[in-house]
């Protein structure tokens, strides 16, 4: 049986080895190395998902004509960077008074690789919740064409939202979420923590190891899709990010390790 950990005191059992969910970062500026050489902490990176974008050929049996609407809601830069992709790859020129719904305002800021960034045409929620995005288009609804790129496997609930208000939309499959093989990553280091950043990486977790048994390993989760994702699938979840004394995920674990590793 695969363990998730010793099981140990975990107000006592300092942390040691994190497992970060992503790739490794490009840039050695990334403050998650600063964060290894402070604590002294193993910092490894293995993506336990990886987006597959789909073909211009299989997004048109969709039969969706992007021109027609007049607002995209975009809840990750997974939808955004293939929303363009499909445009570009299709020719399709996005009008300029398209307005955008982005659930972060990360994302939103995102949009500057593609559009010119305009306020009166950007908008996004205030803390990152489907709540508040929803709360933010709802001023909208009436007035727009929504289109809603997405996964093969994305949350219905701004979909259905969507068809109690009668809005005018449609959700194009962009892209679908694929697990990666994680196994040999988790075989090889028994770590303190786990830090997952979609509900996807928990689902691939236990795709890759249906035995995963958490015991004295710590559980981190970015955004609250992922955190819900954690909690349903009856693991401890330890730390939850981001927060308004933590908005990233690094400056979240620095203020965990601070407290647990000073014990």
């Amino acid at each position: 049986m695969i363990k998730g950990g010793p099981k140990k005191d975990l107000q006592t059992k300092q942390i040691q080895s994190i497992l970060i969910s992503q790739p490794k970062p490009e840039t050695e500026k990334s403050p998650y190395f600063e964060l290894a050489k402070k604590f002294n902490v193993k910092l490894d990176f293995h993506p336990f998902i990886r987006v597959e974008g789909l073909s211009a050929k299989d997004f048109r049996k969709q039969k969706i004509d992007i021109p027609n609407f007049t607002a995209v809601i975009f809840t990750s830069r997974n939808s955004v960077d293939h929303f363009f992709r499909i445009c570009e790859e299709m020719k399709i020129k996005v009008s300029q008074d398209c307005k955008y719904f982005c659930i972060t305002e990360a994302i939103a800021l995102y949009l500057q690789k593609f559009i010119l960034y305009r306020k009166r045409k950007v908008f996004y929620g205030a803390d990152g919740s489907t709540k508040s995005l929803l709360e933010v288009m709802n001023k909208h609804r009436d007035n727009e064409k929504f289109l809603f790129p997405s996964s093969d496997s994305q949350k219905k609930d701004i979909e259905e939202w969507l068809k109690t208000y009668k809005c005018e939309y449609a959700t194009a499959t962009l892209y679908k979420t694929v697990s990666n093989d994680v196994k040999a990553v988790m075989a090889e280091h028994a770590y303190d923590m786990i830090v997952f950043f979609s509900p996807y990486g928990v689902k691939s977790l236990f795709e890759n190891m249906p035995e995963f048994e958490q015991n004295g390993t710590r559980i981190g989760a970015f955004g609250p899709t992922t955190s819900a994702a954690v909690e349903e699938a009856g693991l401890r979840l330890d730390l939850k990010a981001p927060v308004p004394q933590a908005p990233s995920m690094p400056a979240a674990l620095e203020q965990y390790l601070t407290l647990i590793n000073k014990k």
